[in-house]
């Protein structure tokens, strides 16, 4: 197997030359014949072989066992000794389409031009386009890089064959066809290099296939070639196949001519070893390096184990030559053993000195990168830094700056010294590198030099910008300080004096709100002596102006481009002017605005005493006329006439008293108008007034009705004045509350005073007798009908029925608008709530059963 040497001479590429010219003819025409078709099937098939069972494998059809691009791609492994990608390993079409394409993409990388043979047609087992590939192979791996005085290829090979053959009789090599029919060629190739293994004096010329076979025989056990045709297709073809022959031919180049190779390629090696032209660059060194790396494990190995076997092989063809009695094997001149001993000698000599010299170049070119790549680095690093800074010392921001901002200017003008020179050393490393990398002869020296002197040169410009900035900001800074004392007095005289008038606006505009003649009078009095402050406010004011006078007059001497404005103080002399100016037009306003008030509340004092005066009169004669009524609801002496007499001369002197009502009213309306909402001379006010006026009304009106319902009851009841008193002293006795009622329990009380034996059953009836809307509470009418139908001897249940037979017109039941009628409503609600339903003769809808509520209200029926 051919090993790429390493260097320029071992990147061979290959040409397009006239003798692959024909091969494309042949391409087209020759592959047609059936007989070449065969040879080629067979010698392409066992030359595989002879490579794939290195890898433990074979093919047996080579159209078929190509297909999928797994062998295919491991046989271009084993014979280039490369790695080829990894192989697709699916079954599919394009996975073996894809790994075809790998292994036809490599033999194209190898400088091989294809010509007309596509993966598809070896997938497809094209049995042309296969072994056109295979040949392909072969001619790229067995043949190209045969080389014989100043000839390459098939004329290499052919050109060794005739000088090997050319001392033996009735041979003749002309071509790769004809010439080889009778089998002397190859019995004399064998003979010429192996003399021990064949006797060419015994052999016949008219027995071709005896010679082929013996030759074929003897390649096979002894040299290791295996057997690619059959003798009787090369005899009894007319012109056998010239690939098949050519390819079985090339593994004799190979088998025999080591001793040539290995002295070729020593020559080759050599001058490749012997070149110390040194690379410019690390990357070009290293190449180099690896180059010779390559050298040492992949292409030498293979030369010493060739050596060491042309040595074996010598010794033993000298021995078996010796012991048969036979003259020695002479190699031609410069083939020698020893020649091949003191070419090896050369070559390790070569290697040794170009290892040394390699390795001193790339120390030194590592040291000269280091130093270049250090020089960069720094360059790049102090460029970056000083990018810019020349037009920052340039600036003159000073010039429009505030105080504050040219202190931050100087401390940060202060710290770009600091840091100017935190760089010096390293302007002095760059240019000591520099320096170096002069003295080390480096070939990018003129750029080096060229960047250090730029780099210089602005460094010195950096330090003059930067003494010259330091001076013009130190004196901006004494002269703004003077402008900045004047500021910050302008501004603690200001920010209070502003504060003055800003309150002193506040309350000369305050909307005050005042309800007496005193509170007005207080304002009246601060406010005179707001105005005895204003002449001192003045000289103030003037003062404060003169410092801003005084700041303009500094900024206009030394033309500073700054602003007049305060940093300290956002009040501005405009400010202090507008609102001195608003001072003084308010204070006549609030002068007049305080007369008016005053003026408004000694009116409204006047509206005080006049409704005072009135509401006090009113309000206890309205509360001395409520209690005389009290006293004479609740009296128990003399007849209800005269009780009813009294009250009605009550309510006569009440209607007659509405006028004053009515002009307190309208004194009212004028307090209201007015917005007077307080009133020290009473404690009286509109409202407590109508309220005891409407309660007093109501009062009377009630009292007399109860007068008239008392009368009443006790003319139709037959109850004596007496027992009227009675009755009244009764209740009025167990009314805790005084209010006209009693509640259950009081007159649970009043009933057990008056002698009632009391279970809650009886009791619950007469509540139902003297509350029977459950409001929880007995008026003093129902205690009256109670006690009066209590004390009733002569009642009785057929007078009731009686008495129901009239209101119902002699019918016997009753309607309910006939009780609500003819009684009082609450009883004819009682009435209307416990009477059944009338259910005898001419019953009409909503009639009620008088009798026999009349017989159950006296116990004489269980309803």
């Amino acid at each position: 197997m051919n090993q790429v040497e390493p260097g320029v001479q071992y990147n061979y590429v290959y040409e397009d030359d006239e003798y692959m010219i024909q091969e494309e003819e042949w391409d087209r025409d020759l592959l047609l014949d059936p007989a070449w078709e065969k040879q080629q099937r067979k010698t392409f098939t066992a030359w595989c072989n002879s490579h794939l069972r290195k890898a433990g494998t074979q093919i047996e059809n080579i159209e078929e066992d190509f297909r999928n691009g797994l062998k295919l791609m491991l046989l271009l492994e084993v014979i280039s000794g490369e790695r080829l990608p990894k192989p697709d390993r699916g079954k599919m079409r394009f996975h073996k389409i894809a790994n075809v394409n790998k292994a036809l993409d490599y033999i194209a990388s190898k400088g091989v031009k294809l010509v007309s043979i596509g993966a598809e047609e070896i997938v497809d087992g094209n049995v042309k386009m296969t072994l056109g590939m295979i040949w392909t192979i072969i001619l790229r791996f067995a043949i190209q890089d045969i080389s014989v005085e100043e000839t390459s290829a098939k004329e290499g090979l052919l050109l060794w064959c005739q000088r090997k053959t050319a001392p033996y009789r009735n041979v003749n090599i002309q071509n790769f066809h004809t010439s080889w029919k009778d089998g002397l060629g190859l019995c004399a190739l064998i003979h010429r290099h192996r003399p021990d293994l064949i006797d060419y004096s015994k052999l016949n010329k008219d027995d071709p296939i005896g010679n082929i076979n013996l030759a074929m025989e003897i390649a096979e056990k002894h040299l290791d070639i295996p057997k690619m045709l059959d003798a009787e297709d090369i005899v009894n073809t007319p012109k056998p196949d010239e690939r098949a022959i050519m390819t079985y031919v090339s593994c004799f180049y190979h088998a025999f001519a080591g001793a040539e190779q290995l002295l070729e390629w020593i020559r080759r090696t050599i001058p490749w070893l012997e070149n110390r032209t040194p690379e410019k660059t690390m990357q070009a060194m290293q190449k180099k390096l690896e180059d010779f790396r390559d050298y040492r494990r992949k292409h030498k190995p293979p030369k010493v184990q060739e050596k060491c076997q042309l040595e074996i092989n010598f010794n033993t063809l000298q021995t078996k030559l010796r012991i048969s009695n036979r003259p020695a094997f002479m190699p031609s001149e410069g083939k020698m053993v020893s020649d091949i001993a003191g070419a090896w000698q050369r070559l390790e000599q070569a290697e040794k000195g170009y290892e040394e010299w390699l390795l001193n170049e790339i120390r030194r070119l590592e040291r000269v990168e280091h130093l270049a790549e250090k020089f960069r680095q720094k360059a790049s690093t102090h460029e970056t830094w000083a990018y810019g800074k020349e037009q920052i010392l340039l600036q003159k921001d000073y010039e429009s700056a505030s105080l504050t901002e040219v202190r931050a200017l100087l401390r940060k003008h202060e710290a770009f010294e600091s840091d100017l020179a935190a760089h010096q050393d390293r302007v002095e490393q760059i240019a000591a590198i520099a320096q170096e990398l002069n003295e080390l002869d480096y070939h990018d020296a003129v750029n080096v030099n060229d960047r250090c002197q730029k780099i210089c040169d602005q460094w010195d410009r950096l330090g003059t910008l930067t003494q010259k900035r330091r001076e013009a900001l130190e004196r901006t800074e004494k002269l703004l300080e003077t402008i900045d004392q004047l500021h910050l007095e302008f501004a603690k005289r200001a920010a209070p004096f502003n504060n003055w008038m800003e309150g002193a606006m506040e309350d000369l505009q305050d909307m005050f709100i005042v309800h007496s003649i005193e509170e007005i009078q207080s304002l009246i009095t601060a406010h005179e002596q707001f105005k005895a402050t204003l002449p001192e406010a003045d000289g103030e004011r003037q003062s404060i102006l003169a410092i801003q006078n005084e700041v303009e007059k500094v900024i206009q001497s030394y033309n500073i481009r700054i602003s007049s404005s305060n940093p300290y103080s956002t009040v501005t002399v405009d400010d202090i002017r507008a609102k001195w100016d608003k001072v003084k037009q308010l204070v006549p306003i609030r002068d007049q605005s305080l007369q008016e008030e005053l003026a408004r509340q000694h009116a409204n004092e006047r509206l005080r005493r006049q409704f005072a005066a009135q509401a006090n009169a009113i309000g206890p004669w309205i509360q001395n006329k409520m209690e005389e009524i009290a006293r004479s609801s609740i009296q128990i002496t003399g007849a209800l006439e005269d009780q009813m007499n009294q009250l009605k001369q009550y309510e006569h002197n009440i209607i007659n008293y509405k006028n004053n009502i009515d002009k307190l009213e309208g004194d009212h309306q004028l307090i209201q108008e007015a917005l007077v909402f307080d009133n020290k001379h009473t404690n009286y006010t509109m409202e407590h007034i109508r309220v005891g006026w409407e309660l007093l009304l109501t009062t009377i009106a009630r009292t007399i009705n109860e007068v008239e319902t008392q009368i009443l009851t006790r003319d139709a009841k037959g109850i004596t004045q007496e027992q009227m008193n009675e009755f009244r002293a009764s209740f009025n006795h167990f009314d805790r509350r005084k209010n006209g009622l009693m509640d259950h329990e009081d007159f649970r009380a009043c009933l057990i005073s008056m002698g009632y034996d009391l279970g809650e059953a009886e009791f619950a009836r007469i509540m139902t007798l003297v509350d029977p809307n459950g409001q929880g509470t007995v008026t003093f009418q129902s205690f009256i009908d109670f006690m009066t139908r209590e004390t009733a001897d002569t009642d009785t249940a057929e007078q009731v029925i009686a008495s129901f037979r009239i209101l119902a017109s002699d019918k016997p039941y009753i309607l309910a608008e006939e009780l609500r009628r003819e009684l009082p409503p609450d009883q004819a609600q009682y009435c209307i709530k416990r009477m059944p339903a009338y259910s005898g003769p001419g019953s009409v809808p909503g009639a009620l059963d008088y009798t026999a509520f009349s017989s159950a209200l006296y116990g004489e029926s269980d309803l």
